[in-house]
């Protein structure tokens, strides 16, 4: 079973940086991939997708803030998030995508994502 483990989590003041790794226990090299994060009291939402040759889409609320990458020798999904806010707070999630369709926040886009990895800014 495939398996997508994050890390990098952690809590930071606002304006501050993270960068979220995440482990695929499979080949990732052919499949768009991406983040979703979820905070408390509302809906898990795609914040980042990433196509297989390294092209990125971003939820409106982190364009230029957020950067999204991949490793596929490594199989390994980044996200570096600069100048977090509080709003950034939530429960982040590394994340396989079904098809390559042009990038939605709805959680249905995605088919399989981790455990998570807390991310916590605080004004």
């Amino acid at each position: 079973q495939a398996q997508l483990v994050e890390s990098g989590g952690g809590s930071v003041q606002a304006g501050g940086s993270l960068t979220l790794s995440c482990s695929a226990s499979f080949s990732i090299s052919n499949y768009c991939m991406g983040w979703l994060r979820q905070a408390p009291g509302k809906e898990r939402e795609g914040v980042a997708a990433i196509y297989p040759g390294g092209s990125s889409d971003y939820v409106d609320s982190v364009k230029g803030r957020f950067t999204v990458s991949r490793n596929n020798i490594r199989n390994m999904l980044y996200l570096q998030m600069n100048d977090l806010k509080p709003e950034d707070s939530a429960v982040y999630y590394c994340a396989k995508r079904p098809t390559c369709a042009s990038f939605s926040t709805r959680v249905e886009s995605f088919d399989s994502w981790g455990q998570g990895t807390q991310v916590t800014v605080s004004s």
